[in-house]
């Protein structure tokens, strides 16, 4: 899967804000790519001015939903063993596939 850089998420935010012409509110957690210099640089120039970052409060996984995804996936979808990484993506894909139909997740 990769590993995520301040100027990856800074070129996520690029594009995001190509897709409209709206102001944009993006919700983070406190990954420390979320506020590097190069997306505060680029959080300062003109035309990114109608993008906000909220950040969500230190320590509550309970508010950012891919935490709570994650939980799930590796406690109760993913059967109890240690995987190969092959065989890991085979059982993410399945997830994936069956998401909605075989694996429901709930926010309440």
């Amino acid at each position: 899967w990769g590993t995520m850089t301040a100027l990856a998420f800074a070129g996520f935010l690029s594009r995001l804000l190509l897709q409209t012409s709206k102001p944009l509110v993006v919700v983070v957690d406190n990954a420390s790519i979320h506020a590097a210099k190069a997306v505060s640089a680029l959080l300062r120039l003109p035309e990114f001015k109608r993008l906000t970052l909220y950040f969500l409060p230190p320590y509550s996984p309970e508010l950012n939903r891919i935490e709570i995804l994650w939980h799930k996936i590796k406690y109760e979808w993913l059967p109890f063993r240690k995987h190969a990484r092959s065989e890991r993506v085979e059982a993410l894909d399945g997830i994936q596939a069956g998401f909605g139909k075989e694996y429901n997740l709930t926010f309440c």
